[in-house]
């Protein structure tokens, strides 16, 4: 048997209450998510005679470039610069989202944790 009061379990429950009410109120203000990242990146192209071969200043590009996860297989997706910009939002969306569940979980655990040693 702990030595924990029930009024400090209560007080601590609801301590974790308010924080959980808290990070539930910052979902409400994230947007539209987007899973996977948006990155730049310049290559090479195909023409062994083009000077992107001889000069690593004037590789092709920027390309914007959208790639995720779908059924455990990379997807990799070309964007225009417009798309990538209001895709970056999102991508930027979708982690702050990820980093809240995650805060949320842990506070769930937390309250098990201490309801179970108020036993």
């Amino acid at each position: 048997m702990s030595n924990k009061t029930p009024t400090s379990l209560q007080a601590k429950l609801s301590r974790l209450d308010a924080r959980h009410r808290a990070i539930i109120g910052e979902l409400a203000d994230i947007g539209l998510v987007l899973r996977g990242s948006i990155a730049a990146r310049k290559g090479r192209c195909g023409k062994p005679a083009c000077r992107c071969h001889r000069d690593p200043e004037a590789l092709h590009g920027p390309y914007h470039i959208w790639t995720r996860k779908r059924a455990g297989k990379t997807v990799t997706v070309v964007l225009s610069p417009e798309e990538a910009a209001v895709c970056q939002q999102w991508t930027q969306n979708m982690r702050r989202l990820d980093r809240l569940v995650m805060a949320l979980q842990a506070l769930g655990q937390r309250a098990a944790e201490a309801v179970r040693s108020a036993e």
